[in-house]
């Protein structure tokens, strides 16, 4: 395949980018990438009414976060821009117009009254709620030329819309990639709004001519737009325009089948950036979702595909994806991610882990403690849960110590008579407190730990005391007893 140019559209209409449109991107970056094609990213801004301020920008950084770094886009600009729906309103007005002088649109004068009656009567007739044609078979409108009707009723301050003119007969059909032949009878398909009141395009038209004129080859996208289609495909005879090659990707549900959404999910990326997942985690658990390594592929990691985004590229095909909705399980990213923080090495993930962090907590300290809890953390807001008595002392303790402060004065008495402060040191000194005192190893450390880190699990607990220091830990054990 020669000249691929596939893109990506998403809406600057939420906080960050969606985890369905990454999904999207995910697959969109592999196609251009295996055949060295372009990827390209376009904002369709056109629903002026749930813009979100700044959203643009975010959608931007998280696919360079991601690094799904795009060939052109609204940022870095190309040769079909501009990239930006808004900022191209002349061209779908000037198509518009053309269908209609064509007759495959016309002028359509229904308040948003008459579009509410039309709609309940046809759910009380049991009847699919259509537009019913009532503007194009209007009189007039067969009669007269439609551009001097339009002049005369806007002189009146009629507002219209402009409607795709879809046969009454008949099938519209396309081959999809993953689906194979898809067919529309042409009677349940709705006279679709292409040009608004306000002189924005909706989707269907904006996406034709924007699809066209960046010269998309291929149009990759999820299945929620399948019923789409054939309106795009009409729209796209009637201009004259080639038809690119559809590719309707499932869309990503729960782990209950239902569809994912943020009543009963997190959707926004900024949330998992938030709790700390690695990128390249969630792209490998985003590439699972309907599509999986060939069987001989011999790089699963207990019984799970751990890639990378190269043999991704190398091994994909579009026809591989799988048409059944596939659950976007938290626990199985959660797994996933904790794979990856372990296959990094210290220096970066100590790295990761202070700007996880915004830099706030000393870099020295976070590069001596993460290979302490590199084995059981799975994300990197688990960092600061296991770790947090490393900057401050514990306020709270899991367990009552008001009846252990004798042994803890026996711990510090213990304690201060070590000459070297390391972790065997201090394993051996404290075994040897334990034997004397006749205590159980399992309870003596127990309140050890307790009252060290405030908590019955941290991380090993004689590295975290010498990573502490002596004169700490014995203030803190001394303050324990103190304040009891």
């Amino acid at each position: 395949m020669n000249n691929i140019r596939v893109r990506i559209a998403p809406s600057p209409t939420g906080e960050d980018l969606h985890i369905g449109n990454v999904y999207t991107a995910l697959l969109n970056f592999i196609f251009a990438c295996k055949y060295h094609g372009k990827f390209i990213v376009r904002i369709e801004d056109t629903d002026r009414t749930r813009l979100v301020q700044g959203s643009m920008a975010r959608i931007l950084k998280t696919l360079h976060w991601f690094g799904l770094n795009y060939d052109e886009g609204p940022d870095i600009g190309g040769p079909y821009g501009p990239y930006i729906q808004s900022e191209r309103l002349d061209l779908y007005k000037h198509h518009a117009e053309e269908l209609v002088r064509k007759g495959f649109a016309y002028y359509c004068y229904c308040t948003p009254g008459d579009l509410e009656q039309m709609r309940q009567e046809q759910i009380a007739a049991g009847k699919p709620t259509l537009y019913d044609g009532r503007c194009k078979q209007d009189k007039e409108q067969r009669t007269e030329n439609p551009p001097s009707l339009k002049l005369r009723r806007a002189s009146r301050e009629q507002k219209y819309v402009i409607r795709l003119n879809v046969p009454d007969d008949g099938t519209t059909e396309f081959n999809d990639l993953i689906r194979g032949k898809v067919s529309f009878q042409n009677r349940l398909i709705d006279d679709q709004v292409l040009l608004k009141s306000d002189g924005f395009p909706t989707y269907h038209l904006a996406v034709v001519v924007d699809d066209c004129a960046m010269k998309i080859t291929h149009v990759i996208r999820a299945e929620d737009w399948l019923s789409s289609t054939p309106k795009h495909i009409l729209i796209y005879k009637y201009l004259g325009f080639e038809l690119p090659v559809f590719a309707h990707t499932p869309i990503l549900r729960n782990p209950d089948r239902s569809k994912l959404s943020k009543r009963k999910n997190p959707v926004w990326i900024s949330w998992y950036k938030s709790q700390g997942y690695l990128p390249e985690a969630i792209l490998n658990h985003l590439a699972l979702m309907g599509w999986s390594m060939p069987e001989n592929w011999s790089g699963k990691t207990n019984g799970v595909e751990i890639f990378t985004i190269d043999e991704m590229i190398k091994y994909f095909e579009l026809k591989d994806v799988k048409t059944v909705g596939p659950a976007f399980d938290l626990k199985k990213l959660d797994w996933i991610n904790g794979e990856y923080i372990r296959m990094t090495n210290n220096s970066k993930l100590t790295t990761q882990i202070y700007e996880f962090y915004d830099k706030k907590y000393p870099l020295e300290l976070i590069t001596r403690t993460t290979p302490l809890i590199k084995e059981r953390i799975k994300k990197l807001s688990d960092y600061f849960i296991l770790c947090q008595f490393f900057f401050e002392a514990p306020k709270e303790y899991e367990i009552p110590l008001s009846d252990k402060l004798s042994l803890v004065k026996d711990i510090v008495n213990s304690l201060k008579m070590l000459n070297t402060w390391k972790a065997d040191k201090i394993g051996e000194n404290m075994l040897n407190l334990a034997t004397s005192l006749n205590i159980k190893n399992s309870e003596f450390f127990m309140i050890l730990r307790v009252a060290i880190t405030g908590k019955k699990i941290s991380p090993p607990l004689n590295e975290s005391m010498e990573i502490l220091g002596k004169k700490e830990v014995i203030d803190r054990l001394n303050n324990l007893t103190l304040s009891k």
